[in-house]
């Protein structure tokens, strides 16, 4: 078997160079192997990759000069371990650190990470106690600044206070066959530790979705807080038409169509037909028959796609408000995301195209920016006031709660 601190180091080797998401490299990585340490290995990968500027701090005192990027990577790993990982002995974090040297072709520099972590170890910091928020909470300055600009410094620190958190699993119940309370049963007889909350269930123990009878059975599906709240804000019913216009991987779609008591019916789009087989896999296990799913692309308006009752318009966005769940967004160049909004108003607008008279569309993005989520919507009603704003709502990221979250409720 595969030494799980090795693999932990190939994840994030591979992140490093190719520039993958965390969550896509470890599914990938982690379905090639047969081990008992998932868990262990992706609280490797993602501690090291939201707490790397906590680390650098960590480390930087000790080196001098240039480092290899795979000595700086077991350094990462190292003092990771020392910080973060309590049931880890300091001893197992620094001697396992040097013998992966060994395993990774830098064994010149066995003597360096021994030293520079038992310096980490016998000079420790109260990571609480540092005032730079930058490094007591691992957030580049100038997405702090950003934040701090738009909501304030009391938001800012609230946002920044969670987003290093285990995010909360929620289970949204698939009312054709089963409530709340119900799932709840099925669940706990499974061994999931779990318990209601509101309309769902949130999970409170690890499991493993694709062997769950439950999931398998199609009584749930995952779906974050704040989306689920999106997707019923819509208020679709029996017999409605809907457009969930950029729908993969199909959450809300599935949440609207339950809501619709599988009545009517749900167009879910993509633009990319791997992503679209997602939807109908879904669907499909929950039993939604009135979901249609299939490629398009949101930017340009579609005479085949028909007038509806209720338009979802959740847009990409640069992701902002599900850090906890995507650590390394947090590293993006805030010009990388500049023309975002210029995106976001051309598909809101050809959204509105297909909406008939007298009825329900809901812009939303999972980002807290108020260039993306309320200017884009101030944008949209100047140009069109046949439009109005019935509600608008931005939900910031709480430990228990949902994930950062704008949505914005317009009628004609």
């Amino acid at each position: 078997m595969k030494n799980s601190r090795l693999i932990a180091f190939e994840i994030l080797y591979k992140m490093q160079k190719e520039g993958a998401y965390s969550n896509i490299a470890l599914d990938k990585a982690l379905s090639e192997y047969e081990t008992s340490d998932k868990a262990f290995i992706s609280n490797l990968v993602l501690g090291v990759t939201e707490r790397k500027i906590t680390l650098d701090y960590l480390i930087n005192p000790y080196l001098s000069g240039k480092t290899k990027p795979k000595v700086m990577l077991i350094l990462y790993l190292g003092a990771y371990q020392l910080y973060f990982m309590d049931k880890v002995p300091s001893s197992a974090a620094i001697n396992t650190s040097v013998e992966l040297a060994g395993m990774t072709g830098v064994s010149y520099y066995k003597n360096l990470i021994n030293a520079v972590l038992h310096k980490i170890d016998d000079n420790r910091i109260d990571l609480d106690s540092i005032e730079d928020l930058s490094v007591k909470y691992s957030c580049p300055k100038n997405l702090i600044n950003f934040w701090t600009k738009m909501y304030g410094s009391d938001k800012c620190e609230k946002i920044l206070s969670v987003i290093n958190e285990k995010p909360p699993v929620f289970a949204v119940p698939n009312t054709l066959y089963v409530d709340c309370e119900e799932l709840t049963y099925e669940l706990l007889s499974s061994n999931v530790e779990c318990e209601t909350d509101g309309e769902l269930v949130k999970i409170n123990s690890s499991f493993d979705l694709g062997s769950l009878k439950p999931f398998k059975d199609g009584l749930f599906h995952i779906q974050d807080k704040s989306s689920y709240e999106c997707a019923k804000a819509l208020e679709a019913k029996e017999g409605d038409v809907v457009l969930d216009i950029c729908s993969a991987p199909g959450g809300k779609a599935f949440t609207i169509a339950e809501g619709m008591n599988n009545k009517g019916c749900v167009f879910a789009f993509d633009i990319h037909e791997h992503r679209v087989r997602l939807i109908e896999n879904g669907a499909k296990r929950l039993g939604l028959n009135n979901i249609k799913a299939s490629v398009n692309d949101a930017e340009v308006y579609s005479d085949t796609i028909p007038e509806a009752d209720r338009i979802l318009c959740d847009v990409p966005c640069s992701g902002f408000g599900i850090i906890r769940r995507k650590p390394e967004i947090r590293y993006k160049e805030l010009d990388s995301i500049k023309e975002l909004p210029e995106l976001q108003l051309e598909i809101l607008e050809t959204s509105s195209k297909y909406l008939k008279d007298n009825s329900r569309l809901i812009y939303s993005t999972c980002t807290l920016n108020k260039r993306e989520n309320e200017n884009v919507v101030k944008a949209f009603l100047d140009k069109h006031t046949e439009f109005k704003l019935i509600k608008e709502k931005t939900v910031f990221p709480s430990k228990n709660g949902g994930d950062g979250f704008y949505y914005a409720v317009l009628e004609n």
